[in-house]
């Protein structure tokens, strides 16, 4: 059975991405810092005997990145990478910890991950991957610079990869909107939902399943011609 590493899995499209890709009969490896968020994936274990595996992992370097992937065993094929962190920006370089951390845990281990990944991939394997950017870099987050610069990165890394690792795996990556998980929660509160969905042309926030779909159809085969691309799940606050 084909192997697919998904970071992230604990959180909210985490573990519906999970749920996506569990029913293409994939064999998954669910990488979070949260155990107790992986434990909560028992109910798809048990529609997928022997076939999902949990790993706690930080991802903060090559080691613990390479151990993740060495948790996936034989017929690895790709990688769903959504691990990541949200804080807002203290605006003073006084206290650089909100920057540092958004480029380590939102690029660096995305960097990192790819690297490792395709070192397992086998040559003859249709490979792929997904990254996660975000609103926040196509709109501009001013509120959330680092976290945007990061996920800017991912895009121009997700693009530079498509064209090193073609035409074994095909790189693309995803920029969802304000999603109904516990990331967006604290700026839904402070805006008002109201004015969160005036914004946006199809009048809801998304729901993680609504972004899960998309990362398993660019996993999947019926994307086999798509490589490099963002694309924007957002209910329509970014036309192109």
């Amino acid at each position: 059975m084909q192997t697919i590493i998904v970071t992230g899995a604990g959180g909210g499209i985490g573990r519906e991405t999970v749920k996506a890709l569990a029913a293409a009969e994939r064999r998954l490896v669910c990488v979070d810092v949260d155990a107790a968020a992986l434990a909560r994936l028992d109910d798809i274990a048990e529609q997928l005997p022997g076939a999902l595996v949990r790993h706690v992992s930080t991802l903060a370097d090559p080691t613990a990145c390479r151990a993740a992937v060495a948790a996936a065993g034989a017929d690895l094929v790709g990688l769903v990478h959504l691990a990541g962190v949200f804080e807002a920006d203290p605006r003073s370089i006084d206290d650089m910890g909100v920057y540092e951390r958004a480029i380590a845990h939102n690029l660096t281990n995305g960097y990192m991950m790819a690297n490792a990944v395709a070192e397992r991939i086998a040559p003859e394997a249709a490979g792929a991957m997904v990254f996660t950017s975000s609103l926040a870099f196509r709109r501009g987050a001013w509120e959330h610079v680092p976290y945007a610069a990061a996920k800017g990165g991912l895009v121009g890394m997700t693009r530079a990869l498509s064209r090193r690792l073609a035409p074994r795996i095909r790189v693309n990556a995803l920029a969802p909107g304000i999603i109904d998980t516990g990331m967006p929660a604290r700026l839904i509160a402070e805006r008002g939902m109201a004015r969160v969905t005036a914004e946006i042309p199809l009048g809801r926030v998304g729901a993680a399943a609504e972004v899960a779909s998309v990362a398993a159809f660019l996993m999947s085969p019926a994307a086999s011609y798509i490589t490099g691309q963002t694309i924007n799940v957002d209910g329509g606050i970014i036309n192109g």
